[in-house]
């Protein structure tokens, strides 16, 4: 549960974050405990015959990573490569221990991530509480070349040959403190480990550079596409259900639309009376919120469809690894 804990201002050292310190130190000795049971074979790391690439953070809190994921799978399909997707599902409701999702899967059941990954991509995606068993899974039941990972860095029974770590090119880590009074998930070392750092939003010597590029608005009940301009100097509620929704905000405001903020906590399950606005005025959205509103979407809502446009010759030494 500490992992969850995003609520909490990690930028600052507070007074709140004094009185947690001992549970940071508690969350430290069990991380390192944890990786160096599977880095001594005391634990079982279970192998994949399909090559394992995990795209993950050391972090809590959103690092836009999931858009990441799937510019990564939507180059290697166009490089004729048959991949697989495996994620946890977070806030899905599913009581299988795998589950595959198809399009038409209810995202209350699947999770919004997931889902979206499946939607934006011709990817096999799995999910399971257990990623291995999805991993499992995907090399029984499909002839896939790769399997990615949608989190996971700290599953250390799910084998991995490629390791991503996604990075918020702006908070980066934070005030460097393991979670709850910090954002950190896994020691700042593990950076040196791994086999790539994307920096998402900014650059850095040694890091691979990522700018998420906001391409248009799409209508969600007829698929219309409008420009950036189209809600310029208009009113709008702008819904947003993930990590760091300021984001989402700050970049609606760039394109000069008079935004009314609606936040609601990453992974939020929306029902029908959450977005009963006013009618006048329209809903923007993300593209992660709006897969988890299809069953009562109205012309009114619309979504920002992005893309994660990540420095060329990453996919280049990213095959090289392959």
């Amino acid at each position: 549960m500490l992992g969850n804990l995003s609520f909490i201002n990690h930028s600052k050292f507070g007074i709140s974050n004094f009185f947690l310190l001992p549970l940071s130190l508690v969350f430290f000795i069990v991380s390192r405990i944890h990786f160096g049971l599977y880095k001594l074979s005391i634990l079982k790391v279970e192998k994949s015959k399909i090559p394992i690439v995990v795209v993950g953070n050391i972090t809590a809190g959103g690092t836009g990573k999931t858009p990441i994921v799937i510019s990564i799978v939507n180059y290697l399909e166009s490089r004729n490569k048959k991949v697989g997707v495996v994620s946890r599902g977070y806030g899905g409701n599913y009581s299988q221990e795998v589950l595959e999702v198809v399009s038409s899967s209810n995202p209350n059941e699947c999770g919004d991530e997931p889902l979206l990954i499946k939607k934006q991509t011709q990817a096999v995606v799995a999910i399971s509480k257990k990623r291995a068993r999805a991993v499992e899974f995907l090399n029984q039941q499909h002839q896939l070349d790769v399997i990615i990972s949608d989190d996971g860095l700290q599953h250390y029974s799910m084998g991995r040959k490629i390791e991503i770590v996604v990075i918020d090119g702006n908070s980066r880590l934070g005030n460097g403190l393991f979670l709850p009074s910090g954002p950190l998930r896994d020691s700042k070392n593990r950076l040196n480990s791994v086999d790539f750092i994307i920096n998402n939003g900014s650059s850095l010597e040694g890091e691979v550079s990522s700018q998420l590029e906001s391409k248009s608005f799409i209508n969600l009940i007829t698929g219309e596409k409008k420009d950036l301009n189209f809600f310029r100097r208009r009113k709008c509620y702008s819904v947003a259900g993930i990590g760091k929704p300021e984001k989402f905000f700050s970049v609606l405001r760039s394109f000069e639309i008079e935004v009314i903020a609606k936040p609601f906590p990453d992974h939020y399950q929306y029902k029908e009376e959450d977005l009963s606005f006013d009618k006048e005025y329209p809903i923007l959205m993300t593209s992660k919120d709006c897969v988890k509103c299809s069953q009562f979407a109205s012309d009114q809502m619309w979504y920002l469809d992005v893309t994660a446009k990540i420095e060329s010759d990453f996919y280049h030494q990213l095959e090289l690894k392959l």
